[in-house]
C-alpha cells in the first residue's frame, strides 16, 4: 500500500508509514518500526518510556 501526504504529527514531511492503532500518518521521525505505532500511541503505550521517536508537535 503506498502512503501518499504529510505526516499528521509534525505536517511538514512526506509520510512514510501509518499507525496500525489510530491510522496516522507520520514521517519516519514521528513513527516508531518496532512497535508499529506513531509517537502518540507510542508515547501512550509505554508512558515515561524513553524512546528514539521524537512525541512533539510544532
Amino acid at each position: 500500500m503506498s502512503i501518499s501526504g504529510l505526516c499528521q504529527i509534525c505536517e511538514s514531511r512526506e509520510a512514510q508509514e501509518r499507525c496500525t492503532n489510530c491510522g496516522t500518518l507520520a514521517c519516519e521521525k514521528h513513527y516508531d518500526r518496532g512497535k508499529g505505532l506513531c509517537a502518540d500511541c507510542a508515547a501512550q503505550a509505554d508512558p515515561g518510556q524513553e524512546s528514539d521517536v521524537d512525541i512533539h508537535r510544532f
